[in-house]
C-alpha cells in the first residue's frame, strides 16, 4: 500500500519549491535574498520532520534555525 498523505519532509520540499518559484518573480536585487530563503528552509527539513506534522510548521523552523545561528555568529564578531 503507497502513502496517502504527503510526508512532511515531501511537505517542506514542495514549500521550497513554491518559495524558489516566488523568488525567481521578484526584483532582481531581491532574488538572492528569495533563494536564501529556499536554502535555508531546507537545512533542516530532515531533523524538523521527527517533531512537526505540519510542513510549514518544519519549513519556519528550519529558517528561523539558520537566521539565529546568522545573529549568534554576528554580534560575536562585534
Amino acid at each position: 500500500m503507497g502513502r496517502t498523505f504527503p510526508s512532511v519532509r515531501q511537505g517542506v520540499n514542495s514549500t521550497a519549491d513554491r518559495w524558489a518559484r516566488s523568488a525567481r518573480a521578484l526584483k532582481k536585487e531581491d532574488q538572492k535574498y528569495g533563494e536564501r530563503l529556499v536554502r535555508l528552509a531546507k537545512t533542516h527539513s530532515s531533523e524538523a520532520f521527527v517533531a512537526c506534522n505540519d510542513p510549514l510548521e518544519a519549513t519556519m523552523f528550519s529558517v528561523l534555525i539558520e537566521i539565529l545561528k546568522s545573529q549568534d555568529k554576528t554580534e560575536s564578531q562585534e
